[in-house]
């Protein structure tokens, strides 16, 4: 009997170890978009694309963001990662389940972050005409 309850806690240490980082990995989508759409973005990571857009990146990276496009003031945002929801509920189940080994593989391999905001929406501004200077010759009206 003492070995059955043995092997069974053995069986859910191994179980338990690392939640976040099976269900949730170390790669998240982000998703961007703009107002007006088909603004270009280009990310810290070197990835580049379209708006609206979607980008696989590491959970535990801060990913700067860079929108432009002709005739708008262009934009960067930081999208910082922070502990999530989902990962701080798994990096709980690992303390109470007594898997500390996952919760250092969770935090090690950033499976208990997310980036906020996500979806990122950005509104873009139009950039101001320039305005015609007059000269002294010229008759004003």
């Amino acid at each position: 009997m003492k070995n059955i309850i043995n092997i069974l806690v053995i069986i859910a240490v191994i179980i338990f170890t690392g939640c976040a980082s099976i269900t949730r990995g170390s790669k998240e989508v982000v998703v961007i978009d703009s107002s007006p759409q088909d603004a270009d973005v280009r990310l810290s990571t070197g990835m580049t694309g379209r708006t609206p857009a979607s980008f696989e990146v590491g959970r535990r990276d801060t990913v700067t963001v860079m929108i432009s496009r002709p005739g708008y003031i262009s934009r960067t945002v930081v999208l910082n990662s922070e502990v999530g929801g989902g990962g701080g509920a798994a990096m709980a189940g690992n303390v109470i389940f007594g898997g500390i080994i996952g919760a250092g593989v969770d935090a090690g391999t950033g499976a208990m972050y997310e980036h906020k905001p996500n979806p990122l929406m950005v509104i873009l501004e139009k950039t101001q005409p320039e305005s015609k200077s007059v000269s002294a010759s010229e008759p004003t009206r």
